[in-house]
């Protein structure tokens, strides 16, 4: 085969890698987690939404991570969708949750606690946690309460007033329309039309990762990263696997490190986080 036919080839290859690219892309909603954090990685769109959802109509944001992990040594992994900081330095926290058999009150407790463990530095005190409001969206009203909105309230005992600690956390539902501006809001979560410009800066981000060359470019990057992520994550959990099975099996430390490249630090925390799992 010539090397102006191997070109051609390559050429028409990726032309139809990009018109797939282009027919996934249109099918994502707000609820596709990769197509999510594309969108409201973007500081106008993620502030157009929290603005909605917190009924602040001049909150100003500062600064936005999508896919925020936060590692602790001895627990379980958290990812934050959406972690959000404003200019008064108040901390919005969103999750989108697509799938309906989760443990969401126990899942919303273990990500508000990690949260809080990260924006405490060493030595700071427990005045300087700022607000935190976490906005946990699913598809259906998984609390079945005919709502779209639950806020979560706390009370000192039956005196009838509120205990205020900082930390909010508001249920949001798609299922549910109740004709609010929120209602609206998830409609459009559920359907990411480019052609719909009800949404202001989140519409124009949307109509730019789904139509434009360039956030076209952006999606194909996104995907290949968290695809990345989790080849990564994988790789780590056979690893972990395999050095579980060599302890339990009674090997000799000098020889998994000899097989595995890790330190005896490193394997002795492998061998810790599995016996607290197990407790």
């Amino acid at each position: 085969m010539s090397d102006l036919r191997m070109k051609e080839n390559e050429k028409q290859s990726r032309i139809l890698e990009r018109e797939k690219l282009i027919e996934e892309v249109k099918k994502l909603t707000l609820f596709d987690d990769v197509f999510m954090s594309a969108v409201l990685e973007d500081i106008p769109a993620c502030q157009h939404v929290l603005r909605i959802l917190t009924g602040i109509s001049d909150l100003s944001i500062r600064t936005v991570k999508s896919q925020y992990h936060i590692t602790k040594l001895v627990s379980k992994r958290s990812r934050l969708d959406i972690f959000a900081e404003s200019t008064d330095n108040q901390i919005y926290i969103i999750e989108v949750q697509k799938e309906d058999k989760e443990n969401h009150s126990k899942r919303v407790r273990y990500y508000r606690a990690m949260a809080d463990s990260e924006l405490l530095r060493r030595g700071e005190g427990y005045e300087k946690l700022p607000e935190c409001s976490l906005f946990y969206i699913s598809q259906t009203d998984i609390w079945n309460r005919g709502s779209t909105i639950y806020p979560v309230y706390k009370y000192l005992g039956n005196t009838g007033e509120e205990y205020e600690d900082g930390q909010h956390i508001i249920f949001v539902n798609a299922e549910v329309d109740d004709y609010t501006e929120i209602a609206e809001l998830m409609k459009y979560f559920k359907t990411a039309d480019p052609e719909d410009d009800s949404q202001g800066a989140l519409s124009k981000r949307v109509k730019f990762l789904k139509g434009e060359k360039k956030g076209l470019d952006i999606m194909s990057n996104f995907g290949e990263r968290m695809e990345k992520r989790g080849e990564e994550r994988g790789e780590k959990r056979a690893e972990r696997r395999l050095i579980l099975g060599l302890l339990k099996a009674g090997a000799e430390i000098s020889l998994i490190k000899e097989a595995s490249g890790l330190s005896e630090e490193e394997i002795e925390e492998i061998s810790k986080k599995s016996e607290l799992q197990e407790i």
